[in-house]
């Protein structure tokens, strides 16, 4: 009997891999290892060898690809076009694939303008638990009838099916950029300043708070009339460093490839409200550290690794979930943490999906 096919190279061979291996977990660019890393007993099925833009139509604002194609890949063929992905995926620069972007539904500062990634997603390929290769969704931008399965997916965690084919929409991309720094007494007027930007008419392109009392916006579009936006919001949050070209663009490259958590921290994204951040942040232990972005609706978390009991408490205290998804962890930590309401919808869907619990289970 041949060894199970671990690497598989075409969607067939997926469908083939899955048959063979008795529980398994995707994984590809290996930028998000909380959520690719297998626990004892469960097979790791690299999709690296799962590459290629398979259909790209600048004019019509789309492209397919297989799943395991490096997000970086995809964003130089784009910037040849002078186009982009708005959600700004995190990790490019570690690896990043498409399918474990979709997988692990994380986003970038980016996402602030245009929605985040289940807005982009077209139409996905994928293989069931049962081996079968199967579509949802399409290639063009219309409406289409029935369930949305491709918006299920996002941030399935390579439990519900193995990906392998993506269709997304792109947009134009921004002629330019320019950023201003807002510094604060402290959170509380860091987050009153967070709030009146998020509902001013400036059409900003991020929105992130940095403690203590750091705030940061980014406007993009044409560079004659940035300078004249840029001012309106000095005027309106109070004075501002403005930040330009190389400078600038070092600020949200950091922040999305997470250069500001502390060396052995473990990574996690907690959906929050910007209500709640000055509560949640007050909780925090001096040890951990934190990032607001989308508008402070989500909080990216830096949590001392060894301490991870400690963080589920302190997320059912506040009502907060949180996903695990890099930096420092123990293989075969869970990768979600605190209250998980939805859990109970995703175990029927994975009954439907996977009925011979090939996939790892939501608990």
């Amino acid at each position: 009997m041949p060894p199970p096919l671990t690497r598989p190279a075409t969607p067939a061979q997926v469908a083939e891999a899955v048959l063979q291996l008795p529980r398994l977990l995707p994984r590809a660019g290996g930028s998000k290892p909380a959520l690719s890393t297998p626990p004892t007993g469960v097979a790791a099925l690299d999709l690296s060898a799962l590459t290629g833009v398979l259909e790209y139509t600048p004019d019509e604002y789309t492209f397919t690809a297989l799943a395991g194609t490096p997000v970086a890949e995809v964003q130089a063929l784009l910037a040849r076009h002078n186009q982009y992905l708005p959600f700004d995926p995190p990790f490019a620069a570690r690896g990043a694939t498409l399918g474990g972007a979709l997988a692990s539904g994380l986003n970038g500062p980016g996402r602030w303008r245009f929605g985040g990634l289940r807005d982009f997603i077209l139409g996905v390929q994928f293989v069931s638990g049962a081996g079968e290769l199967a579509r949802a969704g399409g290639r063009v931008v219309k409406n289409a009838a029935g369930f949305d399965l491709p918006k299920l997916l996002v941030g399935s965690l390579g439990r519900l099916a193995v990906l392998t084919e993506l269709t997304f929409k792109v947009f134009p991309a921004p002629a330019a950029h320019c950023s201003l720094r807002f510094t604060y007494p402290d959170l509380a007027a860091a987050v009153a300043a967070l709030l009146q930007a998020a509902t001013m008419p400036m059409d900003l392109d991020a929105l992130d708070l940095q403690p203590p009392a750091t705030l940061w916006a980014r406007l993009a579009g044409l560079p004659a009339a940035l300078p004249g936006r840029a001012a309106r919001l000095q005027q309106a949050l109070g004075g501002g460093t403005l930040l330009e070209g190389a400078e600038e663009q070092a600020v949200w490259d950091a922040a999305r490839e997470f250069a500001w958590a502390p060396a052995g921290s473990a990574l996690l994204k907690v959906p929050l409200t910007p209500v709640r951040i000055a509560a949640f942040a007050a909780a925090l232990p001096g040890a951990a550290s934190s990032r607001y972005s989308a508008g402070g609706q989500v909080c990216w978390l830096a949590w001392p690794a060894q301490a991870l009991p400690a963080l589920d408490e302190l997320l059912r205290a506040h009502q907060l979930s949180a996903l695990l998804f890099g930096g420092t962890f123990t293989a075969g930590q869970p990768a979600l943490h605190g209250p998980q309401p939805g859990t109970a919808l995703l175990q029927r869907a994975q009954h439907a999906l996977d009925p011979n619990a090939r996939f790892m289970r939501f608990d």
